[in-house]
């Protein structure tokens, strides 16, 4: 990223100990069959004390996830002209980005967005009566030429999950298995490619600010460097999900924690970089249409006043 961007540095009272805590804890739920017993149980205690868990015997092929990574790095070795050949603008959010800010600090990254189905429609402005939809197309690069095809099968793969986890998270709340799927008809749902270099002040700034999701659910694949930290519920520290191998972190976003008026809650995270080496992660995004209206369950809140208005 060159030279030091004074707006990456962090306030002092955000800015990350080098001095590591590891995690200890994150729930590690194995989603076998042999193991379908405590699925329900397991989500339901990590959503709840956590906000995050990790997720192995997951069904995503490794050759997916595999591709899907080296495509990631091939597109972020690429010249910095070529990756602006489709950088996002006023018009269009999906492409190429370096500036990214997170609570108005620059964040130390590049990234990389797409649409799950293109085109995609979002409202035109936040305005919850707007009837004007904005039209998202993603832009693929020249190079690599398998990406579109790789994006596009991990994908798939992605959706699968989301669905698998979003049934035992509606089992969790008592509620069928299917009580969520008919929101999600026509979802708006994204992958996003992060890449962390080193960075030579990783005292000073962060590879992504605090933050909490506003989607429903977020599927990590982070590789072996590690960098990605969870505020704990219980006492506010830092803590540093140890990356293992061949697993998804799944994190709780708002929209689960506004149906569940806080039985579940969206926790807070953020990414710490590092002088030595780069870090690559690619989030999938999972959200209901854009039409639909979040708001706290009536099954959840009989004689209990909900602790959110609705929103779109």
């Amino acid at each position: 990223m060159g030279e030091v961007d004074p707006a990456c540095i962090q306030d002092t009272q955000h800015r990350p100990k080098l001095a590591v805590i590891e995690a200890e804890g994150i729930p590690l739920i194995d989603l076998s069959s042999a193991n379908a017993f405590n699925h329900v149980s397991q989500i339901a205690d990590a959503c709840k004390n956590w906000g995050f868990f990790q997720v192995i015997n997951h069904g995503v092929p490794s050759e997916s996830r595999r591709k899907i990574e080296d495509a990631a790095r091939k597109f972020f070795a690429l010249p910095l002209e070529e990756k602006r050949k489709v950088s996002r603008d006023e018009v269009n959010p999906l492409g190429y980005f370096d500036t990214e800010h997170t609570k108005n600090v620059r964040d130390w990254k590049e990234v990389f967005d797409l649409v799950v189905s293109s085109p995609a429609f979002i409202p035109a402005s936040p305005d919850p009566d707007e009837k004007e939809l904005n039209e998202l197309i993603n832009q693929w690069p020249q190079y690599p030429p398998e990406l579109r095809e790789v994006c596009e099968e991990y994908a798939r793969e992605m959706e699968k999950l989301a669905f698998k986890l979003l049934g035992l998270i509606s089992l969790s709340l008592g509620f069928p298995e299917n009580r969520f799927n008919l929101l999600f008809e026509e979802s708006t749902n994204f992958i996003r490619f992060n890449h962390y270099p080193p960075c030579p002040i990783p005292h000073l700034a962060l590879g992504a600010g605090r933050h909490k999701d506003g989607v429903a659910l977020t599927i990590l694949a982070q590789d072996d460097v590690g960098g990605l930290q969870v505020k704990l519920k219980t006492n506010g520290e830092w803590v540093r999900v140890k990356p293992t191998p061949d697993t998804y972190i799944i994190n709780v976003g708002d929209i689960v924690q506004v149906w569940s008026n806080d039985t579940f809650e969206s926790v807070e995270h953020r990414v710490m970089v590092n002088s030595e080496g780069e870090r690559f992660s690619i989030p999938f995004f999972f959200s209901p249409g854009h039409h639909v209206w979040v708001k706290p369950l009536e099954e959840l809140t009989k004689g209990e006043k909900p602790k959110y208005r609705a929103y779109n």
